[in-house]
């Protein structure tokens, strides 16, 4: 890059520092699995996955099939939805507690909406 960066390379830049600082404390068990969002312009997802085996145990988008996107909702409802599903198919599968990783997103809009929706179908992050 020249001396003068562009925005969204920065942008880019500080989004993976922060994504490196908060992977080095978080870590998934068996016990307790890592929550991790993934956010882009359109569409959101999430995964819950078991690091000491590095397997995905369960994942919901607004990509799938059987998610059905509403275009009079916002994205902050959608995401909320998600974060629901992800939710009940988590505790479908005997996992009660995670560890909530934020991918070096902040924790407000969408990402905190889908944290919220996973609290309401019962998880504990």
């Amino acid at each position: 890059m020249t001396k003068k960066q562009s925005k969204t390379y920065r942008k880019t830049q500080a989004r993976r520092h922060r994504k490196l600082a908060i992977k080095k404390k978080i870590f998934g068990t068996a016990d307790r699995p890592r929550l991790v969002v993934y956010r882009s312009l359109k569409n959101i997802s999430a995964q819950i996955i078991d690091d000491t085996k590095g397997h995905t145990l369960i994942s919901a988008s607004t990509v799938n099939k059987d998610f059905e996107i509403d275009s009079s909702k916002k994205k902050t409802e959608i995401s909320f939805e998600i974060g629901q599903k992800l939710g009940e198919k988590a505790l479908e599968n005997g996992i009660k507690s995670v560890r909530f990783d934020r991918n070096g997103y902040r924790y407000h809009g969408r990402v905190k909406k889908l944290a919220e929706g996973a609290r309401k179908a019962g998880l504990i992050l």
